[in-house]
């Protein structure tokens, strides 16, 4: 796990690679590479790379990157970790190919040799990563199917730039700091800002599940190699009987949590009271993990209370034999920290801020790498929204066809909710939107509504960004390759394609990575979605009470039965009152900050946890 920077001016006429910037780049994300640091440019002068090193798999100086093919015809320079590497690079070697380190980069180079940029699809892990082909000529950019790892790149018409953090691109000083309304309209709309845009009209994010390749003419178009909708179609039919289905998730879990142990460092879990992370720790414990590590996060104004999950936490540490550290945040350490939090955050979100503080614990006690429980409500339907989506469509689409109802009723409704009736302000456009899968999810996920967006921004910004970002049919993209999906599987495919990737797929990573850790999600694999029964089977089995038996013994029934309440914290709270208190010295809170804070009070700051 890393941080990667790097320049290619593909047109001859254009400047040759500034070290300095490259350096600026890199130096941006010290962070995320404590353990090592390298720098190479091209002998012509017109590419060059940078990588900061977080050292998990091959800790010896074999992988170091940037890292050159042994023919010097292929350089890299790789975020990430490839849990199948092992298996690849036997493969390879029975090919007859020979390798120097027990790195995965290097397997990564010899894979592109034997494969090209096909070689993506056999990869299992996460990652971004840029390629240069000194014979062909071409740079590759590549991020992994489902978005765990960033990769951000800007284009002048001359040079094309990339890195692992949007900052990173503005630190070399050579990309524009413009705004950009459709990514600032994103935020204000979803709490995060949906790729591939930004909140600077000149970086784009690679989308999750794409590759990218320059020539000496520029960059083309991404070309996608992943998409959920797709994969979620393609699952095999479900097994005979409901007992084979839960075996079938069963063996999915472990083979999943069996990989993502791959590391020459202990891993550890972040620990909550529900049963994602219990069965994480439940399941390592039974593929013979030993000596654990769980970290779980409290607070001192839920200490005693039925929000704190301690308690329930330390009975499943000591269930599977874990060390178990509790680590309390008061709001005293959130006030201290908050200005290198907001430094920290790349992008805006109303999310992650929980995460940061389990990193950082994580990082005081010596731990490199996590496993999280992220991503397991998107593939067990663990969110309300998979019954308030389809209920909604369902029960709205007829009237969504009377032509202006929608419209008129919002006018109305707008009205009465102006007018100071007890209304929350989604109702206005339940009948306009209810009654489409994308409509319907954007009222269910959305935090402020397109139609209130000119009471908190320059209403020509909003004309603007709504314009760009045209977030109904952003949305409904999700689903253009889905139109044989249930219901179940429906949700999944939006809950996954948007919210898990725009928000806490990306918030893992900056806050995990500026304490230096490495955040893995056994959940969120596309082998591990493979291999799961289809929706409408894991709807009606209770898929979350399946895993819950996965360990040996089961979770126990205080975790099992327990009211999902979503991971709570005091920090909506605490940002109240710091904003509308007198400033503090130490703390900027300037009107970015105040804006941050107003949609975290929007978004009512509940969501799952970083466990």
């Amino acid at each position: 796990m890393c941080g990667i920077a790097g320049i290619h001016a593909y047109l001859d006429v254009a400047p040759p690679v500034d070290r300095g910037e490259l350096v600026r780049m890199s130096e941006r994300m010290v962070a995320r590479g404590p353990d090592g640091s390298g720098l190479w440019v091209s002998g012509d002068g017109r590419t060059g790379f940078g990588h900061l090193r977080l050292a998990i798999i091959d800790l010896s100086e074999g992988g170091a990157q940037p890292m050159h093919a042994s023919d010097g015809r292929l350089t890299i320079t790789f975020n990430g970790e490839i849990y199948n590497y092992r298996e690849l690079r036997a493969e390879l070697q029975a090919r007859g190919r020979t390798f120097r380190s027990g790195s995965d980069t290097e397997v990564l180079l010899q894979l592109y040799a034997e494969y090209g940029a096909a070689m993506v699809g056999r990869l299992r892990g996460m990652f971004a990563f840029g390629l240069w082909d000194a014979d062909k000529r071409t740079m590759l950019l590549a991020r992994d199917p489902l978005g765990i790892k960033p990769l951000y790149w800007a284009d002048d018409g001359w040079t094309l730039r990339f890195a692992s953090q949007a900052k990173a691109l503005l630190a070399g000083g050579a990309v524009s700091r413009d705004p950009d309304p459709a990514g600032i309209v994103g935020f204000h709309l979803f709490g995060s800002v949906p790729e591939p845009f930004t909140v600077w009209r000149s970086i784009q994010s690679l989308p999750a599940g794409t590759m990218l390749t320059v020539d000496a003419t520029g960059p083309g178009l991404p070309q996608r190699y992943y998409d959920v909708a797709t994969a979620l179609t393609e699952r095999a039919a479900p097994a005979a009987a409901p007992g084979d289905s839960r075996r079938r998730v069963a063996e999915a879990v472990r083979d999943s949590v069996r990989h993502h142990l791959v590391a020459d460092v202990p891993v550890a879990v972040f620990l909550s009271a529900g049963i994602d992370s219990g069965v994480l720790l439940g399941t390592m414990a039974g593929l013979g993990a030993r000596d654990v590590t769980a970290v779980t996060l409290g607070f001192a104004e839920f200490e005693g209370l039925a929000l704190d999950e301690a308690p329930l936490a330390a009975e499943v540490a000591a269930r599977y034999g874990a060390r178990h550290i509790v680590r309390t945040v008061d709001r005293a350490e959130f006030e201290r920290d908050l200005p290198a939090i907001m430094d920290a955050m790349d992008l805006p979100t109303v999310d992650g801020i929980n995460t940061w503080f389990v990193a950082k614990a994580a990082r005081e006690a010596g731990i490199k790498v996590a496993l999280s429980g992220l991503g397991a409500d998107e593939c067990f339907g663990g969110y309300p929204s998979f019954t308030d989506v389809p209920r909604s469509v369902h029960w709205l689409r007829p009237v969504s066809w009377l032509p202006g109802l929608g419209a008129l009723a919002r006018w109305g409704l707008s009205g009465a909710i102006a007018a100071g009736l007890r209304l929350h302000p989604k109702a206005a456009g339940v009948l306009q939107y209810g009654g489409n899968w994308a409509g319907a999810y954007l009222l269910r996920r959305g935090v402020y509504m397109p139609w209130e967006l000119d009471d908190v921004l320059d209403p020509a910004l909003v004309q603007e960004g709504l314009r760009r970002l045209a977030p109904l049919s952003r949305i409904a993209a999700a689903l253009e390759a889905g139109h044989r999906l249930g219901d179940f599987d429906r949700v999944a495919a939006l809950e996954t394609s948007l919210y898990m990737r725009n928000q806490l797929l990306r918030d893992a990573d900056w806050a995990g990575m500026s304490q230096g850790v490495e955040i893995r999600v056994p959940f969120v694999d596309p082998f591990f979605i493979a291999a799961l029964p289809p929706g409408p089977v894991l709807a009606g089995m209770n898929a979350k009470d399946a895993i819950a038996e996965v360990p040996s013994p089961p979770l126990p029934d205080s975790v099992r039965h327990r009211r999902k309440t979503g991971f709570s914290t005091p920090l909506g709270r605490w940002l109240q009152d710091a904003a509308g208190a007198p400033r503090q010295p130490g703390i900027d809170f300037s009107a970015a900050s105040r804006a941050w804070a107003l949609n975290v009070w929007r978004a009512g700051w509940t969501g799952p946890a970083a466990a």
